[in-house]
């Protein structure tokens, strides 16, 4: 090869790698200049999906509402004995609105027929007495200790409306009591999954509907309301004032933290979660401890008669034989 041949290939190297050099230097320029922003994209990913589970959960919380829904309607005559008797403001008040709200009776048409059943029931129940003391039972007492009677169960039936809505909220609050823990424990592994709150909230709604319809419900509506509400700490707050009870509030306080302060959710749910099953624990060792005085009646009054005729039976027959 000659020497004018070598020199050409050099100066074409030399200007091919001069050429890439200042490409790959215009490139290294110009990059951040020709690198799309990502984050307005993500930012508006983010807004779109948002606006997408809205939308799903206004639909499912519908199409629920025509198969079950929630709000009851009032019947026209609970309407008119409360219109009749003046009743509209008491249908306002909000203590009488939360504690039906704890019993899950949501709505007008449940405050509306309480407020009725307080008409009803002592007028049903003054008619049943007085039917039941003066005609059937024809007692042979003074007239005002009929009187006394027919007036007792009078107040009795003014009362009952008021027992039935309380012997309902404790009944409730079990058996949310009892799978809370289970529910917190779900809740804590699709938070450590990734999940939001929300979309955790949902996917514990529907696993643990079988084992607590009550508690399936409340996580159902507070997840709605996380959709429809703007502030998400009323959302929370309501579920803990539509429970009642000091543990679910604790984990509202948590997410509410989470949500002002962008505190990790998972620690605080893992410590709530192992209180909750602590606490379930003790409530049944106080059951089980408190087992065997409530088996000592029983007992003295069926098991022991018993043993004694086995045991003295035999010993009796012996003696009839000999004489």
């Amino acid at each position: 090869m000659s020497p004018d041949t070598v020199l050409m290939n050099a100066d074409l190297l030399i200007t091919l790698s001069a050429a890439v050099s200042t490409f790959a230097a215009t490139i290294l320029v110009f990059w951040p200049y020709l690198d799309r922003d990502q984050l307005h994209k993500r930012m508006a990913h983010v807004a779109s999906e948002r606006e997408r589970i809205r939308v799903r959960e206004r639909a499912r919380l519908a199409a629920q509402n025509k198969q079950a829904s929630l709000r009851v309607e009032p019947k026209k005559l609970f309407k008119e004995i409360v219109d009749r008797f003046h009743l509209a403001r008491q249908a306002e008040d909000g203590e009488l609105v939360q504690m039906l709200r704890m019993a899950g009776y949501r709505g007008a048409g449940p405050v509306i027929t309480y407020l009725a059943a307080r008409i009803i029931a002592p007028l049903c129940m003054l008619a049943f007495a007085f039917l039941y003391v003066f005609v059937i039972l024809q007692l042979q007492h003074p007239l005002f200790v009929k009187l006394g009677l027919v007036l007792a169960a009078a107040g009795f039936g003014n009362y009952a409306p008021f027992l039935f809505v309380k012997n309902r909220i404790t009944k409730r609050q079990k058996s949310i009591r009892r799978s809370w823990p289970d529910a917190l424990d779900l809740l804590l592994i699709c938070v450590e999954c990734g999940m939001s709150a929300e979309s955790a909230m949902r996917k514990v709604a529907e696993e643990i509907g079988t084992q607590c319809p009550e508690l399936a419900e409340e996580l159902s509506l507070t997840t709605a309301e996380l959709a429809y509400l703007q502030d998400r700490r009323k959302a929370y707050e309501n579920l803990g004032a539509r429970t009642g009870l000091d543990g679910v509030k604790s984990v509202v306080t948590s997410l509410i933290q989470s949500e002002k302060y962008g505190t990790p959710l998972g620690q605080s749910l893992r410590v709530l979660a192992q209180e909750n099953r602590d606490m379930r624990m003790s409530e049944a060792e106080k059951k089980a401890a408190a087992l065997p005085p409530k088996l000592t009646v029983p007992m003295i009054l069926f098991f022991l008669p018993v043993l004694f005729a086995v045991i003295i039976t035999p010993a009796g027959i012996r003696v009839i034989a000999m004489q």
